[in-house]
């Protein structure tokens, strides 16, 4: 099958650090490649996969001025990186284009002519992008969790399908460290300050990796006293191996989320590598920690700093083997392939 996948331009395909849908495209090239299918990736020129390339802009666009620190600018660059993707593909024959790229490229649906699907990987509450998703009924999608669709019900879903690792690049460990981990942008959505609040009802160490967007700085300005160097380290953020090395020593994880998160790819890379998960009973929790036995879940800030003296019940085996039974990427490719059969019967 000759396959299109359409990337946001922010980041490369892998990422070089923070980016959960790139690494989610990045599974898909490598195992729909193994497969023997036919892949093409639209996106950025220094992304390292094993499939042809049609290079959008030569680099992510955070790292490029005035994108970097300019946000009008990069929303025009975005636009302008989509009008580029639909005057190649009306000259290119797939037999299936999915769009990875978000909300702006259904604007212009019609100009595509290939079987198009789209994969929802934000929140699907925002109005303006509502009217995107909603410019044609026939328009197809595929939802990160059954949670994630309650923000546009209505939708023509053909499925849900989870993110999937690669777990032969996550390290399982038995015996961690004495500390606790949140991996994380630095944002009020991801619930920075509730992890901090939870570390220090508990008395645990807390190690932090993030990123800080520009739009997310006011923000992190306003919590960063809470910030010790001790017991609240920030760490910053961090490549794949960098990674890796910090959620398999950690206890657990702190994920105190503060919205509707659509799926949360750093809550089974915890699991992956064994690493017990505290969350939020909200979005699409649920659907991830099975409570009591991968991880907690929990209403409150004070109920999750309770819930942490519980840790030693859990099995980090049991986290693995959660991960292994449903969020890997060859059953997301497989579940990927259905859908794009599924298109084609419809058609």
């Amino acid at each position: 099958m000759k396959i299109a996948l359409l990337a946001p331009f922010e980041e490369s395909v892998p990422p070089k650090k923070y980016g959960g849908t790139e690494l989610v495209i990045y599974n898909l090239i490598t195992e729909f490649v193994s497969r023997g299918h036919d892949v093409t990736l639209f996106g950025v020129g220094d992304s390292q996969v094993p499939c042809k390339v049609e290079a959008l802009f030569p680099h992510e666009l955070r790292t490029i001025p005035p994108y970097n620190t300019d946000l009008k600018s990069r929303e025009t660059a975005k636009f302008h990186g989509i009008s580029m993707m639909l005057s190649r593909l009306q000259t290119m024959d797939f037999d299936m284009v999915h769009n990875h790229a978000g909300w702006r490229l259904l604007l212009f649906h019609q100009f595509i002519h290939q079987p198009l699907v789209t994969t929802l990987h934000g929140p699907t509450t925002f109005v303006h992008e509502k009217m995107a998703y909603v410019s044609d009924p026939n328009l197809n999608f595929v939802s990160i969790s059954d949670n994630q669709r309650q923000g546009l019900p209505d939708l023509h879903y053909i499925a849900t399908v989870y993110n999937g690792l690669d777990m032969d690049t996550f390290d399982y460990n038995e015996k961690p460290e004495d500390y606790f981990v949140f991996l994380a942008r630095f944002s009020p959505q991801k619930g920075a300050k509730e992890a901090i609040d939870v570390a220090k009802k508990a008395g645990i160490q807390l190690k932090m990796a993030c990123k800080i967007d520009v739009s997310d700085q006011a923000y992190y300005n306003s919590v960063k006293d809470a910030i010790d160097g001790e017991q609240i380290q920030l760490l910053g953020e961090m490549d794949h191996v960098q990674k890796v090395t910090l959620l398999k020593n950690a206890k657990g994880m702190l994920a105190p989320i503060q919205w509707e998160e659509p799926f949360g790819l750093f809550v089974v890379e915890a699991m992956a590598c064994g690493t017990p998960v505290f969350g939020m009973r909200r979005g699409s929790f649920p659907e991830l920690i099975e409570d009591e036995k991968n991880g907690f879940l929990a209403d409150t800030v004070e109920e999750m700093a309770q819930q942490v003296k519980d840790i030693d019940t859990l099995s980090r085996s049991y986290c693995r083997q959660s991960v292994e039974a449903k969020f890997t990427k060859q059953i997301m490719a497989s579940k990927y392939l259905e859908v794009y059969q599924e298109i084609l019967k419809e058609r």
